[in-house]
């Protein structure tokens, strides 16, 4: 069992060098399109089922024990939220697409947990792929796709794990608060984008807490490595985070213009302040990449005054001692005829002269300013 910081070094070195978008051809390379096939770097669960229910006057609760249960429990008068984790059983997928009439592409690119975030129009239905953050105890970042498909009385997400940030939505509906009973299918979708990128801001948070850790500590003598590899990975997070909220924003600012039968006129305003809080998300991360950048800057300049002050102090020392090593080179040369060896005072002559010298060199150092 490694430290909390080993754990969160590993999976920054694990997910550095790993693709954030892939295309679905580059894993089905030869099958026909349409063909429902996960791609992931990870094991994908059975799928597991929830349904709420509700109007302005009610809300049911439903756990279906699979999606044939699912599909006789649909309530036509009502708005449908069915939520499904994991994507393992992709022929229960095929069945929950084909009886909301989804077209085979959108269930590809769903199971493609490594498709870029979009929206798409298909007139009776709409379907967002987004990307939900999550940060684990140890400071990993953890990314997951959420699907979301919008009919008129219907939304359905699809999660690779189970676990989410739709708690606080649940309990609204719960409580009846609000506008979410209120409004259609359409407020549901932005209800639950809109909890999406409010993560995006606590991830964001918790990243500024840790730059100014680091600014902080930037001029202060450590270990150069693991302070630049800090550093490095926050940035690579950072530049990971940007790719995927830019074309959230991207898909947010389609929604709002779709001009789409589903989007009612009542959620524009709604959409338009998701659209402004994506905006201050990018804005937010380009902010701390540079500050990332500064930091580096002024890390390797501490590093560069301290290797600077320390080769001042070493050729100081240089300076002194090559006028004394040249004496005692001299002097210290076997040579049969050396006159000043004979005399008496040459031994403390030498001395004198060697320390003259070096006091000499001292005083005009300092003179200088150099000590």
């Amino acid at each position: 069992m490694g430290t909390t910081q080993e754990r969160e070094d590993n999976r920054s070195e694990q997910t550095k060098f790993q693709p954030l978008f892939r295309s679905v051809a580059a894993d089905t390379a030869g099958v026909s399109p349409g063909t429902p096939m996960y791609i992931g770097d990870r094991e994908p669960t059975e799928s597991e089922y929830s349904l709420i229910q509700y109007n302005e006057k009610a809300v049911t609760v439903i756990t279906p024990r699979n999606v044939e249960e699912l599909i006789a429990m649909f309530e036509p008068d009502m708005i449908n939220w069915i939520n499904v984790n994991g994507l393992a059983s992709q022929t229960d997928y095929k069945w929950l697409c084909a009886f909301f009439n989804l077209d085979p592409l959108t269930v590809e690119d769903m199971l493609n947990t490594e498709h870029r975030p979009k929206i798409e129009d298909f007139g009776h239905y709409i379907v967002v792929i987004t990307k939900m953050l999550t940060r684990h105890e140890y400071g990993a970042i953890e990314y997951e796709q959420v699907s979301i498909v919008c009919t008129k009385n219907t939304v359905i997400t699809f999660q690779e794990t189970p676990g989410d940030c739709f708690g606080p939505v649940r309990e609204r509906l719960k409580a009846g608060t609000g506008r979410l009973r209120k409004l259609g299918s359409d407020y549901l979708v932005y209800a639950l984008m809109d909890i999406i990128v409010d993560q995006y801001f606590m991830i964001l948070e918790h990243q500024g807490a840790k730059l100014e850790e680091f600014e902080e500590t930037s001029t202060q003598p450590r270990e150069a490595t693991h302070f630049m590899a800090g550093l490095q990975n926050m940035k690579t997070e950072l530049n990971r985070m940007r790719r995927i909220v830019w074309p959230v924003r991207d898909s947010v600012n389609a929604l709002l213009h779709s001009g789409s039968d589903l989007v009612s006129l009542e959620l524009e305003p709604f959409l338009r302040d998701l659209y402004e809080n994506t905006v201050q998300v990018l804005e937010a991360i380009e902010s701390y990449r540079e500050t990332v950048s500064g930091i580096q800057e002024v890390f390797l300049s501490s590093i560069s005054t301290r290797m600077n002050e320390v080769m001042k102090v070493l050729t100081i020392i240089s300076t002194i001692f090559i006028p004394l090593t040249f004496i005692a080179g001299v002097y210290g040369m076997n040579f049969v005829h050396m006159p000043e060896l004979q005399m008496k005072w040459a031994y403390p002559a030498a001395w004198g002269l060697m320390v003259a010298i070096a006091g000499g060199l001292i005083l005009y150092f300092k003179k200088k300013k150099w000590l």
